[in-house]
């Protein structure tokens, strides 16, 4: 039995998500929904096997959300990310009791992305 778990995160502006999402964070749009013509968006975007969901509807999910992720390439992404410019965040990597090391980055709906550094036990 497999599972996938892919967190759905409220948006209330495609452009502010884009900017963040696809720009800042290096994720891709792989799909776009909307009912039709000025209803609100539902979309995937994805970076490597890191897949969320972003929505425009309200009732969907709850604003100010986190979402814990672990990545065996930790150093890069924050290099890579931190590189572009985004006057939003200011990502400092911190160490936390269960890693190696973290960083959060904050999108502009105040749903939180910990990214995470295993142990090496």
């Amino acid at each position: 039995m497999r599972f996938q778990t892919i967190p759905i995160m409220r948006i209330f502006d495609e452009t502010k998500a884009k900017e963040f999402y696809l720009d800042f964070l290096g994720m891709t749009v792989d799909w776009e929904h909307r009912f039709g013509a000025g209803f609100p968006v539902y979309m995937q975007v994805s970076r490597d096997n890191l897949i969320l969901y972003l929505s425009d509807h309200s009732g969907d999910c709850t604003p100010g959300s986190k979402v814990f992720v672990k990545t065996d390439q930790f150093a890069q992404l924050y290099n890579e990310i931190t590189s572009r410019p985004y006057k939003y965040n200011r990502l400092e990597i911190s160490t936390a009791p269960w890693s190696n090391r973290i960083f959060e980055v904050i999108d502009p709906f105040c749903n939180k992305i910990l990214f995470n550094e295993e142990l090496n036990l």
